[in-house]
């Protein structure tokens, strides 16, 4: 990379880290009396409508590739960058289909806003990861960092944005629940306080043990995420990745929100300084 494309990129850098959060970002995450707010999504509550999914494209002005035909017996494509959720299904031992909406798990202690180098991506008081496009340069590393592979790139805009699931954080600041479970017509999305949602996870199994599997996938996953899960099958055979307890944040949390940005700085400061002086004995060398 030439020196002149160097500092550019470094300039965007260090430009990004200086700008203020957008009104959304800082109203989501300002709000101190808000508990964190989760979704409990029962599986057997779940008919496959994709009336989430519409209710989604429609909220956030999207054009998804496929809203789902379930008389076709295939899989939708996956979340892309204009399709932020959707309903898959498999099968199960006795041929009924078990179908479940995945979008962004919105986690407590999301690795994509740890891996994010100048804070374009941030953890509100209420529980949604909000993207902040007017910081993002980029890089991409949120893609690489997330365990769910939930975020996605605009591979065909000539400024390609991050794209996913905001949790309706913008509803949820106006008092409003996402769009997606006010259209859910059974009941499969239940949104409410973390904490309440995860004391009924856990009546419902009591109570009905012989119709979900003894695992509230969310609660306890890498530390914990705000949508959480019911099962009748073990989750495993649903495509839902087997993840520990652990944080996947830790070094790098630190790192990123602290280190990352002083270093980006200073580099910054330096390869300008590099470059001003360089550019000044140049102008001496002519002079002479």
């Amino acid at each position: 990379m030439r020196r002149r494309k160097f500092l550019q990129v470094a300039g965007a850098a260090t430009g990004a880290l200086l700008l203020p959060r957008t009104e959304l970002i800082a109203r989501a995450s300002s709000d101190s009396t808000c508990d964190s707010q989760g979704v409990l999504v029962d599986l057997t509550k779940c008919i496959g409508c994709g009336w989430c999914q519409q209710a989604c494209s429609q909220q956030n002005d999207l054009s998804p590739e496929e809203i789902r035909n379930w008389s076709v017996d295939q899989d939708p494509l996956p979340l892309s960058a204009s399709t932020w959720t959707l309903v898959t299904f498999e099968e199960t031992a006795t041929n009924e289909r078990v179908f479940a909406k995945r979008q962004c798990m919105h986690c407590l202690h999301p690795a994509c806003v740890s891996a994010c180098p100048v804070s374009a991506l941030e953890k509100s008081e209420c529980g949604a990861v909000v993207y902040d496009a007017a910081r993002c340069i980029g890089c991409r590393y949120c893609m690489v960092a997330c365990p769910f592979e939930i975020p996605k790139f605009e591979w065909d805009k000539t400024i390609p944005l991050i794209r996913k699931c905001t949790f309706c954080a913008d509803r949820q600041v106006d008092g409003l629940e996402p769009a997606c479970t006010s259209a859910c017509p059974t009941g499969a999305l239940l949104f409410g306080d973390r904490a309440a949602l995860v004391t009924e996870a856990k009546a419902r199994i009591e109570e009905h043990p012989d119709q979900y599997v003894n695992h509230i996938y969310g609660k306890e996953e890498l530390g914990g995420t705000s949508w959480m899960y019911l099962s009748p099958v073990p989750f495993a055979e649903l495509g839902f990745p087997t993840l520990g307890e652990q944080t996947v944040t830790g070094l790098s949390e630190t790192v990123a929100m602290f280190g990352t940005p002083s270093i980006a700085l200073g580099v910054a400061l330096l390869l300008s300084s590099i470059y001003y002086r360089s550019k000044s004995k140049a102008g001496a060398h002519a002079s002479e």
